[in-house]
């Protein structure tokens, strides 16, 4: 036996990686903590491809291309038939592109092109963010939680329930305080939901004094086991206003359940332009303007986001001086998913009966109006420290461009908005960015790109590191600027046809 050799020992030596302030030390052939760099031969390398953009990308591209093996941009771009390839074609996104921590760094990638024939830069980066969060919008009807109601994963808090919308329920998940301010363990499962929730995967929640949710960004969120088919026409005032016409001469009086606001039609606005008939009907709950009524029942999952099964038990009864035998009521929800047909017997009972074929086409036509149920999931982060010193040494600079529509902000080539206020606080749906484009560092911390595009001379203005701009060939060629030498690679991918391209029309050129 022989004792190690010198490569043997080169083998084992480890090399530090700063991308984060873990501060891995990793071995040759090992990843770090977070799976994305790696010591490769005593190399730090990015394990993911550098993700490229493309307006038309040509089936014959290759998937993974590596930076260094190209010897002229006409190999690295086959569709267009050996011209130079130019901002107007190619955008380099910041999924896998690397961060600029520690603070000082510039930008992995600063790169200058042309764009309708004007010169720009666009600062590409991936940024550590820990003051981030995901606005998730659930289209139901469904009574999910409380306002305010916790809500957890594998048992951890890590959001709340918020301000209902039109036709849906709204969550708050993730945040520095539950990523940082709460235990290990909470700020484990928050990254990694927000992580997955972000990756467009599905991830199952709980919410205290509600329900069991399984959401999953673009796909119908499940309820208590039963996946969501419709979001609502409106509320039932509105229903009831919509259908109002459609529903004349065919039923005395129409009922919209809701659990927000029922809509009664002959005491409604709608009913009265149309001179109908009084009914006599006596509902429960607070009445508000006339044919709208507040809290009829409790928030659940039956009628109209409510607690009833029996709609019936919501009406009061019936006012014997202005109600008739024979008259017609029709019941039902915001979605058309529930619908009952009564007629007044003898003693003012309402008796169900089967629907008339011209009401029940009403009914469908409020089904028809209803939009798929989805779920949208809204990545919202503060973009500060490593990203505005990666752009700048003046980072004010970098946020008043911003607020002057100066600089187009985009994460993965997918549009950003922008909140007015200081700072750069960013909100992106997550379907619009490319797959996978979210990773985490245990610290722990969300990863997402963000790119930074404006005009050469605008750069130059807001104090930008310039001597580290580089062309879009050279970049194309080399990949960031500190890992030139490293074995990285890239990915090609279309644009997708519902973003705009992010260097067609920025404001900068507007």
């Amino acid at each position: 036996m022989t004792g190690p050799t010198k490569i043997d020992a080169a083998r084992r030596q480890k090399i530090a990686c700063n991308a984060c302030p873990v501060l891995c030390q990793i071995t040759d052939g090992r990843s770090g903590a977070c799976d994305r760099y790696a010591n490769r031969g005593g190399a730090l390398v990015r394990v993911d491809p550098v993700l490229m953009l493309r307006r038309e990308l040509s089936q014959a591209e290759p998937a993974l291309v590596p930076f260094a093996a190209r010897e002229s941009l006409d190999d690295a771009a086959p569709a267009r038939g050996g011209a130079l390839l130019t901002g107007d074609d190619v955008f380099i996104t910041g999924v896998g592109s690397s961060t600029t921590y520690p603070d000082y760094k510039p930008a992995p990638f600063i790169v200058s092109s042309k764009v309708a024939g004007v010169d720009t830069v666009t600062v590409v980066t991936e940024g550590i963010f820990s003051y981030c969060s995901l606005k998730v919008k659930i289209d139901t009807d469904r009574f999910l939680g409380a306002e305010q109601a916790n809500v957890r994963c594998k048992g951890e808090v890590v959001g709340h329930v918020t301000t209902a919308e039109y036709g849906s329920q709204m969550l708050s998940l993730g945040g520095v305080h539950h990523l940082t301010g709460g235990s290990k363990k909470e700020g484990r499962v928050t990254v990694e939901m927000m992580t997955a929730l972000g990756n467009k995967q599905a991830v199952a929640l709980s919410i205290e004094g509600g329900s069991e949710v399984l959401i999953q960004a673009g796909r119908a969120p499940i309820v208590n086991g039963v996946e969501e088919q419709r979001m609502r026409v409106g509320c039932g005032s509105a229903t009831v206003g919509i259908f109002a016409e459609q529903l004349l001469g065919k039923a005395d009086e129409v009922v919209v359940v809701d659990d927000h606001i029922t809509g009664v039609l002959t005491e409604h606005q709608a009913g009265r332009c149309l001179d109908m008939r009084a009914s006599g009907i006596r509902m429960r709950g607070r009445r508000s303007t006339p044919g709208r009524y507040f809290q009829v029942a409790n928030p659940g999952t039956g009628w109209g986001g409510t607690d009833i099964a029996d709609p019936l038990a919501i009406i009061e009864g019936w006012d014997a001086k202005v109600a008739w035998p024979g008259l017609r009521l029709l019941m039902t929800s915001t979605t058309g998913e529930h619908a009952g047909w009564y007629i007044l017997d003898q003693a003012l009972q309402p008796i169900e009966q089967p629907m008339p074929s011209e009401v029940r086409a009403v009914v469908e036509r409020i089904g028809e109006n209803c939009e798929p149920s989805l779920t949208t999931v809204l990545f919202l982060a503060g973009a500060g420290g490593s990203l505005r010193a990666g752009v700048t040494g003046n980072p004010v600079l970098l946020t008043r461009a911003i607020k002057n529509a100066l600089v187009n902000v985009t994460c993965g080539g997918a549009p950003a908005y922008v909140w007015p206020g200081g700072g750069i606080t960013v909100m992106v749906d997550v379907m619009r960015m490319p797959d996978n484009s979210f990773g985490t560092v245990p610290t722990p911390a969300i990863i997402a790109p963000i790119e930074f595009s404006m005009t050469l001379a605008d750069y130059r203005a807001l104090g930008g590191h310039m001597d580290y701009v580089r062309t879009l060939e050279d970049a194309l060629r080399r990949g960031a600027w500190h890992s030139e030498g490293a074995p990285l690679e890239r990915q090609w991918l279309q644009c997708s046809a519902s973003n705009p391209w992010p260097l067609g029309q920025p404001p900068m050129l507007g």
